[in-house]
């Protein structure tokens, strides 16, 4: 099977940001926002989806980090779709819940070419190291807009959140690697409509 990979490169005058993605890689990962917390969200959906990931940002971080987080998500959902062209032969659906010590998370997404974004979650703090938490539902917005997907995350239970953003992140990233998954028993796109 050829590599579904593709690069995408966003500039504006808050963002500068180029992003690569193999959606047939094995978790590698060469990621730098300038937000340190980010950087290691971003290396769990790498480490956890299977996609190798190079991300590389400057952002107007002196304004504050919601620039940076939300143009990389946006970069990277591009990517993602670039990556999966036509989506001919993929699962199109993916689901995980996932635990992380005191926390159970939930996602559940459609690759359908439709976006919309179910966000369920509290995150108790106002920062986690230089990144705002408002920012999570932030990133998890632009990515589902511009793959574009249906995109459902719930936390189930929790409380710390370090580790309730991160099994977010980890649900969306084992869901992300199900859904971009080839079926042999797919022809063409899994539709009635012959499209996605």
């Amino acid at each position: 099977m050829s590599k579904r990979k593709a690069t995408v490169t966003r500039n504006t005058a808050e963002t500068q940001i180029t992003v690569t993605v193999n959606l047939d890689g094995t978790g590698k990962a060469d990621i730098s926002t300038g937000i340190g917390f980010f950087d290691h969200m971003l290396l769990e959906v790498a480490k956890h989806g299977f996609f190798d990931l190079e991300i590389q940002v400057k952002g107007d971080l002196e304004v504050d980090d919601h620039h940076t987080v939300e143009d990389t998500g946006i970069a990277l959902g591009q990517a993602f779709a670039k990556a999966l062209g036509g989506k001919e032969g993929i699962r199109r659906y993916g689901s995980a819940m996932i635990p992380m010590d005191e926390c159970l998370a939930l996602c559940a997404l459609d690759l359908s070419g439709r976006p919309y974004l179910v966000f369920d979650a509290v995150i108790p703090s106002e920062t986690l190291g230089s990144m705002h938490s408002e920012m999570v539902r932030e990133f998890f917005y632009a990515f589902s807009y511009s793959c574009p997907m249906n995109l459902h995350l719930k936390l189930l239970y929790g409380t710390n959140s370090h580790h309730i953003v991160e099994v977010l992140f980890k649900a969306f990233a084992r869901a992300m690697d199900a859904a971009v998954s080839t079926d042999p028993r797919i022809e063409g796109v899994l539709s009635t409509k012959g499209k996605l």
